[in-house]
């Protein structure tokens, strides 16, 4: 494991990289406009990318630099643009209905992120390991999950759905990084080829919505029950 013999400027650039992807996390749950979302979400990607190039050349890793470049291309570059490409055709700037207000959705984030802090330490404990690192990883990792799990709930556009399981796949993908970087390459791409095939459905989604419904909102989905 990784984060358990890393050197103190290797912990130091992991941990301000998890903490930034953190925050961004933060940014997209506390903001209803749906291109700062997709902003946010590419600056994320593009840090996850930082990170497995730092684990590569940390750990001994090299097929985790192909890992990063292609974090960096399709979850950086081709999902962005393919959303940023939906929400132009569909002509959304934003959520205009919300179960929750933004202050409110922080507080929640805030009480996710430290119920992820407790149960972290509690599994690193019961682990008999001592390092703040995967301390820290765990907890980014749950509490960005949680977050994409309050995001899929709390919003009703289309989009922010999609966006919401980007962030959890990503608190995911994160966590993995650091934890269990020897993961085989064959997975990682399986898991990039997924994200893509969920854009795509989701898209259609929105599309079918736009058409025959004349909203994006997924709370129309009800008229679809017979």
């Amino acid at each position: 494991m990784l984060a358990t013999h890393l050197q103190p400027l290797a912990a130091s650039l992991f941990s301000l990289l998890a903490i930034a992807c953190l925050l961004l996390t933060f940014v997209m749950l506390g903001s209803r406009w749906l291109k700062d979302y997709m902003l946010a979400f590419a600056a994320q990607s593009w840090l996850i990318g930082l990170l497995s190039a730092l684990v590569a050349y940390d750990g001994g890793y090299p097929e985790l630099y192909v890992v990063a470049l292609l974090t960096v291309l399709f979850r950086g570059l081709v999902l962005p643009w393919l959303i940023l490409r939906i929400l132009r055709r569909l002509n959304t700037a934003r959520e205009e209905r919300l179960a929750l207000n933004p202050a409110t959705s922080l507080l929640c984030g805030g009480a996710a992120v430290v119920f992820a802090l407790v149960v972290s330490v509690h599994i690193v404990s019961a682990l008999k390991l001592d390092s703040n690192v995967l301390v820290l990883a765990l907890m980014v990792m749950l509490s960005m999950k949680l977050i994409g799990f309050l995001m899929l709930t709390l919003r009703h556009e289309a989009i922010s759905h999609i966006l919401g399981i980007l962030v959890l796949e990503n608190g995911v993908f994160l966590g993995t990084q650091i934890l269990v970087p020897g993961m085989p390459l064959i997975i990682e791409l399986v898991l990039l080829f997924d994200l893509l095939i969920a854009v795509a459905c989701f898209g259609v989604l929105v599309r079918y919505l736009l058409t025959h419904i004349g909203s994006t909102s997924s709370d129309e989905l009800r008229r679809l029950i017979g």
